[in-house]
């Protein structure tokens, strides 16, 4: 087995299927869950906006993994662009590969080569492969033809952006995860008056619950406003 280099990436084991809403995302979710147990399609190909929710149920698909016993790589390639492509060398050991932001690695040459030898090596020796990208295998600008023909050749997933209903329910989830209460009217002010993504929003759920918990308030519209520092 050729040595793999030492990479200071891991999933968030904090980040699992329970702790998502799936919505409209339900048989998306359904298939995720099957490859992650070892299940499901070979190759799954998970596509949707920036800010859907992509990089959780990757981080969810590692962590239900990890719980049957399966060896796992998670890789947020916006990170390791930096890294020489030689980091993908090895991993077909794994039982599961989980390659997050695909898209990054479009027109570079020596990750293209590399993703391409990984696919093959995967798949010769039947393990499973997750990757996201902002957009369908068909649509990335992938130089190397017969990658982006192999990527198109598992199931291509999309993932659609929430309602706003279905948003304050997965606020209040995440918020039910922190121990925070989140009442139904500062969910909507919240989604009226800050970022609308999901990722942004958990953030600032974060913030604010180590805030009312050092000033020992519940999470109100007032004290979310003087918070932020906002007067109106």
């Amino acid at each position: 087995m050729p040595q793999q280099l030492a990479l200071p990436f891991a999933f968030n084991p904090e980040l699992g299927f329970d702790q998502f809403h799936p919505g409209v995302n339900a048989e998306p979710v359904r298939h995720l869950r099957q490859t992650a147990a070892g299940m499901g399609e070979r190759l799954i190909f998970l596509w949707g906006d920036s800010g859907a929710g992509k990089t959780h149920l990757l981080n969810a698909c590692c962590r239900e993994a990890a719980h049957r016993n399966r060896t796992i790589s998670y890789l947020p390639l916006d990170l390791l662009i930096a890294w020489d492509a030689g980091a993908l060398e090895g991993l077909e050991h794994q039982d599961l590969v989980c390659l997050d932001d695909v898209d990054r690695i479009a027109g570079d040459p020596a990750w293209e080569a590399a993703l391409f030898i990984l696919f093959n090596r995967l798949r010769e020796l039947n393990r499973d492969l997750i990757v996201t990208a902002t957009a369908p295998p068909a649509r990335l600008s992938i130089s190397l033809p017969d990658l982006k023909t192999r990527l198109g050749w598992g199931l291509t997933l999309r993932l659609h952006a929430l309602a706003d209903e279905d948003k304050l329910v997965a606020l209040e989830l995440h918020a039910r995860s922190l121990g925070l209460d989140l009442p139904p009217q500062v969910g909507r002010f919240l989604l009226a008056h800050y970022p609308r993504d999901l990722p942004a929003l958990r953030c600032l759920l974060g913030q604010l619950d180590h805030a009312t918990l050092a000033a020992k308030r519940r999470l109100t519209i007032p004290f979310i406003k003087a918070f932020l520092g906002e007067t109106t």
